[in-house]
C-alpha cells in the first residue's frame, strides 16, 4: 500500500473487525446505507457500503480507518466524515476495488482529509 499512513486501513478499535455486513452506517450527517462487505485483512481493511437510494444505488468503498464507532445492539457503523465527503470520494468499480492504484488514490482522498487519524480531531472528537 503507497498510501503514506496505513492506520487508515486499520480499525482503531479491532473489535470494530467482527462481521459488519448488514450494519446500517451513519455519516456526520445522517444515514447513507448499509455494509455490503467488510474485511479483517491486517493493514488494509475496509467496508463497502450500498448506498441504496442515497446515491442512486451505488456503492462506496470507506478505509476501516474512517469508523469511529460500532454500535452492535442497534447494528450501527458510525463514520466521522460527512455525507458529501463520501458522496464526492473515488468512483467504486466492482472490477477494481480490490487493486493497489484504486486503493492508494482512495487512501489519498480520505488521507488527505486529515480527520480520523491519530493525533487529528474530528468531527466527533468535540470537546
Amino acid at each position: 500500500m503507497a498510501t503514506s499512513d496505513s492506520s487508515l486501513w486499520e480499525y482503531s478499535d479491532q473489535t470494530f473487525g467482527a462481521d459488519l455486513t448488514g450494519y446500517s452506517v451513519e455519516a456526520t450527517d445522517g444515514g447513507i446505507g448499509k455494509v455490503d462487505e467488510a474485511t479483517n485483512d491486517v493493514g488494509s481493511s475496509y467496508i463497502v457500503v450500498d448506498t441504496g437510494p442515497w446515491i442512486f444505488g451505488k456503492k462506496v468503498m470507506l478505509p476501516a480507518g474512517v469508523i469511529d464507532r460500532v454500535d452492535r445492539d442497534d447494528e450501527k457503523v458510525y463514520v466521522n466524515r460527512n455525507k458529501d465527503e463520501i458522496k464526492d470520494s473515488p468512483t467504486f468499480d466492482d472490477t477494481t476495488y480490490r487493486d493497489e492504484p484504486y486503493r492508494d488514490e482512495l487512501g489519498m482522498y480520505y488521507g488527505g482529509m486529515g480527520m480520523g487519524m491519530p493525533g487529528t480531531r474530528g468531527p466527533t472528537d468535540i470537546v
